[in-house]
């Protein structure tokens, strides 16, 4: 049997990957401008390529752009963040309520899958492995109701995020919160009940949230006594 091909990535989803992860890691921070020269040199391709990559990370909503200053790593306030937050109660708790009736074994299969690679990556501190199997957790579950605009407009949501996400993973009580509230997901998915799912997401997205305020609200002082 022939070896199934396997288109390489072109230069722009390469790059991509790497703006990814470097928005992730920290690397690049948030209001941070983006310096296209140097960020191109040091990834060792052209403009052309490089501000097609920015322009995806400019719909996903990582990146903003600004007439005649450029690009930013989006940043948002503590008040945008509860708003984001607050917006994906609504939406996965519609998602997860249509999907958990019909999960398959398969799907099921998945989401444990995810959850071990979870507890894995937090096992040994690595923020960006468990970020990337957090966020494939989440989706086999929320994938699972199969209503491909809501999907889309909760990843929208999540892609805003993605960096306090990992702000969040680097704390280890934080970690050891995750995987127990994975536990319980998995568990309430597990016996076919959306309700206790759902209320089990709704205190998972509450404790990021108050992790992360006095974390957001810190770096505001920050950035007020920076302008003053």
């Amino acid at each position: 049997m022939s070896a199934v091909f396997q288109r390489p990535p072109t230069a722009q989803e390469a790059i991509l990957v790497e703006l990814r992860r470097f928005i992730v890691t920290g690397a690049l921070r948030p209001g941070q401008k983006i310096v296209q020269d140097s960020l191109a040199a040091q990834l060792g391709v052209s403009r052309v390529p490089l501000r097609e990559a920015l322009k995806i990370l400019e719909g996903e909503g990582q990146v903003t752009y600004t007439a005649r200053r450029g690009y930013f790593v989006t940043e948002l306030s503590l008040s945008d963040l509860v708003e984001v937050y607050r917006i994906r109660e609504l939406l996965e708790a519609e998602a997860v309520t249509v999907a958990v009736p019909q999960m398959t074994a398969e799907d099921i299969d998945r989401l444990e899958e995810a959850e071990r690679d979870v507890q894995a990556a937090a096992g040994i501190a690595d923020v960006i492995a468990m970020t990337s199997a957090n966020r494939r957790f989440h989706f086999a579950l929320i994938g699972a109701c199969a209503l491909p605009r809501l999907v889309w407009l909760i990843r929208l949501l999540w892609d805003a995020t993605e960096v306090y996400r990992c702000v969040y993973y680097n704390e280890e009580h934080n970690r050891e919160v995750v995987e127990a509230e994975h536990r319980a997901l998995v568990a309430a998915v597990r016996a076919g009940d959306a309700a206790t799912a759902v209320q089990v997401l709704t205190q998972h997205r509450e404790h990021a949230i108050a992790a992360l305020r006095p974390v957001m609200e810190l770096a505001g002082d920050g950035r007020r006594a920076a302008l003053s």
